[in-house]
């Protein structure tokens, strides 16, 4: 048995996080998520009390009669010890490279002390003393260790330590661990990591999970980090990994989010991913369910996530060229003919690729396409069954006729004529559905002014100054 398999063996020690048997002692998630953790909800960490009584002061394992409080010199002394052993290890695997017996111990003793160190998740506000005396330096320095399950022991523990309630529970503690992590490009070493893992084996394919819950937990507490992220390998990646065939599992419809959250509110990113054809990859992914229907919630919550990234790409000029060239508008026309669940989330998509002046080209091909034989039966009617996908149906009227103005707006020449001809066919039923929406909406907006009216009345009789 090799180094890495009597680690993957090893009777849990320390600190390190279990699994739970009892459902009631589980952490609650922070916020809903979906099915994103649909088959690790077990894998969730100890409590507090439970994780102090697993270790001493000294990082030792010992009887609930003998705990000692975990205090500031007790942390010190797990990361002095810490140090002690990834030094060692380095130590006897340069001199010993060749003969893995030599080094074999050093490297279980230092999985022992990783784990252990969980514990210090439970007090934030001790997360300084991880980057005074250089432990987080170090620790990102053994995402490189030869042996991936100590990669993967570390990766476990990085992701406790930036659980985003811990991270909330000590400002400046989380900022402090933070800021070391974002220095020693943390990002870029995890997402050389993720190359070498193989997602065949269970234990690497949670590591990949994890190492995704640690981005998602950075971004989350610092969404500036979204940008250097996607700079610094992890978009590629991310498209990367959409694309390999695997079964669909946990990580891709992770993957799908972790990519929907870099895309938000980012232009950079949004070019990026044009200019690495992520474009392409996100309409093959999308292809699939042109004419089948997700198979399970998570697979349609992956779905939604892909048209979010595909329309949040849209929103730049550039990446509208890409769409057309890549066919989009054929797929997403073809999905509306389909009538299967991604319908509604096409109509967004052709929504955002047409509206204003850069989407003049988009909407001259959805003409050329007999795209109006597929919007028109749209607009007339509101299609039922759309409760599966989400959708209400004044979503779904406001995409359509978004869309509509887009080409009222942006077609010129024979395109723009056949266009006005669809108003007329029919006895001007168009015309008629047309004034039927327009009417609704203006009581609406209406009744929206009354509210909003009455509610400045409201404020203003509340403040005494001005009522006298």
């Amino acid at each position: 048995m090799d180094v890495g398999e009597l680690l993957r063996y090893q009777p849990d020690k320390g600190a390190k996080r279990g699994r739970e048997e009892d459902p009631d002692e589980v952490k609650p998630p922070r916020k809903e998520r979906g099915g994103r953790n649909w088959h690790r909800d077990e894998d969730k960490a100890p409590q507090d009390d439970e994780r102090r009584a697993m270790v001493t002061a000294d990082g030792v394992n010992v009887d609930d009669d003998d705990v000692e409080p975990l205090d500031e010199s007790a942390v010190k002394r797990m990361i002095l010890t810490f140090e002690k052993r990834s030094y060692k290890n380095q130590e006897l695997r340069i001199k010993f490279p060749e003969n893995p017996e030599k080094f074999m111990e050093s490297e279980l003793d230092l999985n022992d002390i990783i784990q252990e160190m969980h514990v210090i998740a439970t007090i934030p506000d001790l997360y300084h003393l991880l980057v005074e005396l250089n432990a987080v330096q170090s620790l990102l320095g053994l995402l490189g260790h030869e042996n991936t399950d100590v990669c993967i022991a570390v990766v476990d523990l990085l992701q406790e330590l930036t659980d985003i309630d811990t991270l909330h529970e000590s400002e400046e503690g989380a900022q402090v661990l933070i800021d070391s992590l974002v220095e020693g490009q943390v990002i870029a070493l995890l997402v050389q990591n993720l190359d070498r893992l193989d997602e065949t084996v269970k234990e690497e394919a949670d590591g990949v999970h994890n190492t995704l819950a640690i981005i998602e937990n950075m971004t989350e507490f610092r969404p500036e980090i979204c940008s250097e992220a996607a700079q610094q390998g992890l978009l590629q990646w991310l498209l990367k990994r959409l694309k390999t065939k695997l079964p669909f599992d946990a990580n891709k419809l992770y993957c799908s989010e972790i990519l929907a959250i870099l895309l938000q509110n980012n232009d950079d990113t949004r070019e990026l991913l044009g200019e690495l054809d992520g474009i392409d990859v996100l309409l093959q992914q999308l292809s699939v369910f042109k004419r089948h229907d997700p198979s399970t919630a998570e697979e349609q919550e992956m779905m939604e996530n892909l048209f979010d990234s595909l329309c949040s790409c849209l929103m730049l000029s550039s990446n509208r060229d890409r769409f057309l060239k890549g066919e989009g508008l054929q797929l997403m026309n073809l999905m509306l003919r389909e009538k299967k669940m991604s319908r509604c989330s096409a109509l967004r998509v052709l929504d955002h690729a047409m509206i204003g002046p850069e989407g003049s080209d988009n909407c001259h091909k959805f003409v050329d396409i007999l795209g109006l034989r597929t919007i028109f039966p749209l607009f007339m009617k509101s299609p039922k069954k759309m409760k599966k996908s989400g959708v209400s149906e004044k979503e779904h009227e406001e995409h359509v006729c978004s869309i509509l103005a887009s080409l009222l707006r942006n077609l010129k020449g024979q395109q723009r004529t056949r266009l006005l001809n669809k108003f007329t066919e029919s006895d001007s039923e168009k015309v008629d559905r047309l004034m039927e929406l327009y009417f609704k909406y203006l009581d609406a907006v209406r009744v929206a002014d009354k509210k909003i009216e009455g509610e400045k009345h409201v404020s203003i009789g509340a403040i005494p100054c001005l009522r006298q």
